[in-house]
């Protein structure tokens, strides 16, 4: 086993990581960036380098600056994690010509998978189904417009380098094809440098069902399968292992189909293989078809684990090191059921838009396990993507693991940023899901009831003031005398609406309040606050912002009576960047008529291109900023006319 390893990683995979190593008496070597020099992962790491700028361009993708960190440290190998480097076959090669040992499959197996025509072309030779479509070199538009004709509409193109929902697009129709495959390749070309693409069948029911192998280079186990079917725009949202609906027959199907994948190119440690489901007429053995091989780590991993009692790093870590595979298929078994839901700092209603901000405060419950690279008082950088934790739970049953996702979404504590707690929240609750009726389309299908925000209550409202107010502690650490008025006013603000507040306070142990119409009576009873006949749920206080922890987290703002902001309607003459980013591309030019909804400038950022629209019809007053461009949060990109 190796003394010393280096991860080649940030944020929850590096902990992820870490935490096994150290429990094996691996010693572990962090890298960091410029935004990364108090993250999680370097604080729990043995020793820790820098390496360079907050972009990963200049950071986490520099192979030779952390290659050169693995041997001024002593490390003996390097774990990639997933992303960055991952799976990148030239960085493999570099590793072990530094005499270092690259903790995960050859450049060769990489090189193989990496290309989903090439990979496509390979299964259909090893006996794995492959989706019908069209995965040639001809990349000429009206090549591939012909292909799908052929295929039958609707069709997907996808970027042939692609991956996590970038380069991919569904063509319903073909009038539709040109502008989609402009798009696909405009994506692909920023996400991989490669704008090459292919053409296949899209299924009408599709579900995402992968297979989880784990080979030593010349044999491979299954550790049977994940349904990854809840997805929001090709990127998954929560996962569970194993599948529901799942037959004992496409079980081995699907398994011994993922092992002769690995098998075919010589696979060493952890992949997983991705299968396209058609679950139209249920599930079938011969309704699966190939999609893509992941060789590394998934995000998802913890399902399977959580199910087989197997910890997959420390296999990778045994494999790595020369052993044998810990475990042969007769010796892995299913045990329960697991769900993992990826917990997100992003603003669902304005359309799933990534977040930034300082987490002032972080909590999770006893009934999962969170894996997060970030603690209270951590930043959510704008230059990568914006995770907050995986949260993970297993039962003896799907109905039980999933009733009890639901109450730890519920449990988790979040403050500081806005996340998509209530949307998992929704989801965990949704019928069709709870019945094991899913499909890629469920999302998107029921997208507005499942983004709704949870209105707070009067009770709501109240935690949030006694606790600005300093009521939750006796009167007089809350600057109350015997001489003083027992009365006190106040407004918060949520969602931008605000509401006065009256308490009059009759005792350190009983408030009476009053929210517009409503009447609350907060009273200590056995040292608890119940208010509104409720216990008072958790609150953070951070400045003037108070967050109740409650209906998945509610923030409201408390307003200062002497400090009033009447405030005033967005204004639509501006169009602002609403995160940090790189303007990637501005369409607008001065004198220019525009519609409302008409796309102004194009914003790089978390990893993502974001459309910028106009918010009315008018004409371009002043074009404020250029392609290439960095921008602050709320800089103004483009100024329309007064109307």
């Amino acid at each position: 086993m190796f003394d010393k390893i280096l991860i080649a990683n940030r944020g929850e995979i590096a902990c992820r990581v870490m935490e096994t190593a150290q429990s094996m008496g691996v010693a572990c070597v962090a890298v960091y960036s410029d935004a990364d020099v108090s993250a999680k992962h370097v604080a729990m790491a043995d020793e820790a380098v820098h390496i360079g700028g907050a972009a990963p361009a200049e950071s986490y993708l520099r192979g030779d600056a952390i290659i050169e960190a693995a041997r001024r440290t002593g490390a003996q190998a390097i774990h990639p994690g997933y992303g960055f480097l991952s799976e990148n076959p030239d960085f493999v090669e570099a590793v072990e010509a530094a005499g270092l040992t690259f903790i995960g499959p050859s450049a060769d197996a990489i090189r193989k998978m990496g290309l989903k025509d090439a990979a496509k072309a390979l299964m259909e030779k090893a006996g794995v189904p492959v989706v019908p479509g069209y995965h040639g070199d001809n990349q000429d538009p009206e090549h591939l417009s012909g292909a799908a004709d052929a295929i039958g509409y609707p069709v997907l193109i996808k970027a042939v380098a692609g991956g996590g929902g970038k380069g991919m697009r569904l063509v319903e129709k073909p009038a539709d094809f040109a502008s989609a495959l402009d798009s696909a390749r405009g994506e692909a070309r920023t996400a991989f440098g490669n704008d090459a693409v292919l053409v296949e069948k899209y299924v009408a029911k599709p579900r995402h069902i992968e297979v989880q192998v784990f080979g030593d280079g010349t044999h491979a186990v299954h550790l049977f399968e994940r349904d990854c079917s809840l997805q929001r725009r090709h990127q998954k949202v929560i996962e569970e292992a194993p599948a529901p609906g799942m037959t004992e027959e496409m079980r081995a199907a699907m398994g011994q189909a993922g092992v002769r994948a690995a098998e075919a190119i010589g696979y060493k440690g952890a992949g997983t293989v991705e299968f396209i489901v058609d679950a139209s007429d249920g599930l079938r053995p011969d309704r699966f078809w190939f999609m893509e091989m992941n060789t590394r780590l998934q995000v998802e991993h913890p399902v399977t684990e959580a199910i087989t009692g197997v910890d997959l790093v420390e296999w990778q870590l045994r494999v790595a090191a020369g052993e044998s595979l810990p475990m042969q298929q007769e010796d892995l078994t299913i045990d329960g059921h697991a769900f993992e839901a990826r917990l997100y700092a992003e603003d669902v209603p304005k359309g799933f838009l990534p977040a930034t901000g300082t987490l002032t405060h972080l909590e999770f419950p006893w009934q999962c396990r969170a894996d997060s690279g970030v603690r209270a008082g951590d930043t959510i950088s704008p230059w990568y993507d914006p995770m907050i934790a995986k949260v993970v739970v297993h039962g003896p049953t799907r109905a039980v693991a999933l009733a009890t996702l639901s109450r730890a979404l519920q449990d988790t504590q979040v403050g500081g940023t806005v996340t998509n707690l209530a949307f998992l929240g929704a989801l965990a609750r949704h019928q069709g899901f709870m019945s094991g009726d899913v499909d890629t389309g469920l999302i998107g299908r029921d997208i507005d009831a499942l983004v709704q925000d949870p209105a707070p209550e009067p009770r709501h409202k109240v935690a949030a003031a006694m606790m600005s107010l300093g009521l939750v502690e006796p009167l007089e650490d809350a600057g109350f005398t015997l001489w003083a008025p027992l009365h006190r006013a106040v407004q918060v603000a949520w969602g931008g609406e605000a509401v006065d507040l009256d308490v009059q306070v009759e005792g350190p142990d009983r408030q009476i309040w009053q929210v517009g119409e409503a009447r609350i009576v907060s009273e200590r009873r056995q040292g608890e606050w119940i208010v509104g006949g409720q216990p008072m749920p958790a609150v953070s206080v951070s400045g003037s912002t108070v967050t109740v922890f409650d209906a998945y987290g509610l923030e409201f703002e408390v307003i200062d009576p002497l400090d009033r902001d009447a405030g005033a309607a967005g204004d639509t003459n501006v169009i602002e960047a609403p995160m940090p980013g790189l303007v990637k591309a501005v369409f607008a030019e001065q004198g220019q008529a525009v519609k409302e909804g008409d796309r102004l400038a194009i914003l790089e950022a978390m990893k993502m291109e974001h459309s910028l629209l106009a918010a009315r019809d008018g004409v371009v007053a002043e074009v404020l900023a250029s392609a290439g461009s960095q921008v602050e949060a709320g800089a103004a990109l483009v100024r329309l006319e007064e109307e």
